[in-house]
């Protein structure tokens, strides 16, 4: 699907939680969180953490210039913190 949205001139970006799968078929871009199955945006009720996924993932729409490129998020479930109870650390 994503590649037939490309050629019809819309940019995509998939969210993946196969990475092998995913290397497989080769999506034009796709990022890649190490989540459960279920929880591509991350756990539920968690808006903050939810919301910096998207980003994430949208901002590929602009940096991703190789067809088929992965870029694996450096988020872990449950360890990494979001919104104001984040550390000063980041993600």
């Amino acid at each position: 699907m994503q590649r037939e949205l490309e050629r019809q001139g819309l940019a995509t970006v998939g969210l993946s939680l196969l990475r092998k799968l995913t290397e497989r078929v080769k999506p034009p871009r796709t990022y890649y969180l190490r989540y459960p199955f279920g929880h591509a945006l991350g756990e539920a009720g968690n808006r903050d953490q939810q919301r910096q996924i998207v980003r994430d993932a949208l901002s590929l729409l602009e940096t991703v210039t190789v067809p088929g490129t992965i870029v694996e998020s450096p988020y872990r479930w449950r360890r990494t913190r979001f919104g104001p109870e984040a550390s000063s650390s980041g993600a």
